[in-house]
């Protein structure tokens, strides 16, 4: 059976995933959009959706602990997303990100695609 097999693994190990889900997120935060492969690109959208969501709660201590736990680097990164990002999004119920498939890249085929806030 395959229960609990929500996520793809990306070929790299748990803590690389990690740190690379991390970085791409606050690319995403710091720039407004990041251009990668697609599979990346959806695990970065569910990665940081949940995080917009729990920025919605407004500035408050356990709402940056929360948002910090996943976002350990960079101060510059949370502040951007939890007084400019999320509430741009209070009334939107979800989707706070959009995926724009870019074709595929010519060395590898690999399915390139560009994401950022819709």
């Amino acid at each position: 059976m395959k229960h609990q097999i929500g996520r793809r693994k990306l070929n790299v190990k748990p803590a690389h995933r990690r740190s690379l889900l991390r970085n791409q997120a606050i690319s995403l935060i710091m720039n407004g959009h990041i251009v990668s492969t697609k599979a990346r690109i959806k695990e970065v959208q569910k990665f940081v959706e949940r995080l917009v969501t729990v920025a919605r709660g407004g500035n408050e201590f356990n709402v940056r602990r929360r948002v910090y736990a996943k976002l350990p680097y960079k101060n510059e990164a949370i502040i951007k997303l939890i007084n400019e990002i999320a509430p741009r999004y209070m009334q939107r119920p979800g989707g706070y990100t959009r995926v724009i498939p870019y074709g595929q890249r010519i060395s590898d085929t690999a399915i390139i695609a560009r994401l950022e806030w819709v």
